[in-house]
């Protein structure tokens, strides 16, 4: 990936006070930075503005266990060679749970002991965009229907998530976390 962005983040001078103000609600910590993420799409800010409360549902919100929701976000970042995403959930998947193995092993080609199921569907979204009839009913058999839906909403968001980021050539904020075994 290059180091320039397409868009570059909109700097606090910059912003009108209503964009100031969604970008203040976005931050995981309110005396910390903006993320690039959110003040690049700040170009689009009614956009944004309801992208996050999809997003922030699906992450915070959601109804999937946090732990399967980040194994399906960093299969799908890997998946789709979106490190900026892969950086910021390898922290959140593991204050969730995920070892270090595992993390490392949800960027290659065999997730050893990861859930298989949940790397199953999302590699199967990636690769069909449909989840094959014997991964949907492994699936059914631990999940309720909520949360059914909400497996392919979340690997579609982080899709979504990495597209954006990729093609708008969104940079990671300080030191950005590889995917492991991908050539940057």
């Amino acid at each position: 990936m290059t180091d320039t962005p397409r868009l570059a983040p909109i700097p606090t001078e910059g912003r009108d006070p209503r964009t100031d103000h969604l970008l203040a609600s976005l931050r995981f910590d309110p005396d910390g930075p903006d993320l690039n993420l959110f003040t690049t799409l700040a170009h689009h800010p009614r956009l944004l503005k309801r992208w996050s409360a999809f997003g922030g549902l699906l992450l915070a919100g959601g109804v999937l266990p946090a732990r399967d929701r980040e194994v399906l976000i960093l299969r799908t970042a890997a998946n789709c060679g979106a490190e900026y995403e892969w950086g910021h959930h390898v922290a959140i998947g593991r204050a969730v749970g995920l070892s270090e193995a595992e993390i490392e092993a949800l960027a290659g080609p065999d997730a050893g002991d990861v859930d298989a199921t949940l790397v199953r569907a999302a590699d199967e979204l990636h690769t069909d965009a449909e989840i094959a009839d014997d991964t949907w009913t492994e699936l059914a058999e631990r999940y309720d229907e909520a949360q059914l839906v909400e497996v392919p909403m979340v690997v579609g968001q982080y899709h979504l998530v990495a597209f954006t980021l990729r093609s708008l050539r969104i940079q990671p904020e300080g030191d950005p976390t590889p995917i492991p075994g991908r050539a940057s």
